[in-house]
């Protein structure tokens, strides 16, 4: 079997063929929703034109084109500096390297969990925003960047009464609270009627087009509820809640 007609397809060409498309395929859902999306297209648009000036040997354009592409890698490596950081932390957190770092993971819920619970109790309102594969820096963008360890303490903080962050909500990842004060989409589902307020419908809109998970607090009842994968679970316990964290959340 030979490969484009020439050489000879060999079994070892065949896995780092598939190799390559799942690598591809893990770069694209990690920037899907985020700027790097339109960055992206913007590149292979540079590189559509590179070829075709030089496939119509247009000199002039090639030669802009070939003294672009000297430091193309560089600056791929800066704009997708961040999309970079974050696949880099999530590898590292994967198994089996993901087994050494389960107490961590641990400990995060655990602050999580105590947050909730006392912001319930209390009847302040709080939005959580949990990420898990898809990137989530579009929404950052839109609130005040904090990069601090996960903390209760410091969810509460941030969602009492009056405070200039507690209408948005908190993006977490991994073991850092990255933001807060974000803006989420709203779900323009139907069924939600009108006895679920915007921070419900926040947590269903973020959870149709992402896959992270979102919890939340409603000021009014206290009562706990999260939404994932374009569904939304009210009235839960807190032993469920950590439960759900630790199947949707661990690899």
């Amino acid at each position: 079997m030979k490969l484009f007609g020439f050489l000879p397809l060999r079994g070892i060409d065949v896995i780092d063929i598939i190799v390559v498309a799942i690598l591809l395929y893990a770069f694209f859902r990690f920037i899907k929703g985020t700027k790097a999306t339109s960055i992206l297209v913007g590149l292979v648009l540079f590189f559509v034109i590179s070829f075709i000036a030089r496939w119509l040997d247009l000199k002039a354009l090639s030669w802009i084109m070939n003294s672009i592409l000297t430091i193309w890698v560089v600056a791929f490596v800066i704009v997708f500096q961040p999309e970079i950081r974050n696949a880099l932390a999530r590898i590292g957190r994967q198994r089996p390297i993901k087994f050494f770092l389960k107490v961590e993971q641990a400990k995060v819920f655990d602050e999580i969990l105590d947050a909730v619970k006392k912001m319930a109790e209390e009847k302040i309102g709080a939005l959580i925003l949990i990420q898990r594969n898809d990137g989530l820096n579009d929404i950052i963008e839109t609130g005040v960047k904090i990069d601090a360890q996960v903390n209760s303490s410091l969810l509460r903080t941030i969602f009492f009464p009056d405070t200039p962050l507690h209408d948005g909500a908190c993006v977490i990842q991994e073991d850092k609270v990255a933001a807060a004060g974000c803006v989420l989409p709203l779900s323009e589902n139907p069924d939600l009627g009108e006895r679920y307020g915007l921070r419900h419908r926040a947590a269903l809109g973020i959870s149709e087009q992402t896959d992270a998970l979102c919890i939340v607090v409603s000021e009014e009842t206290g009562y706990i509820s999260f939404a994932y994968q374009g569904k939304l679970v009210t009235k839960v316990d807190p032993d469920i809640l950590y439960r759900s964290m630790q199947r949707i959340l661990t690899p």
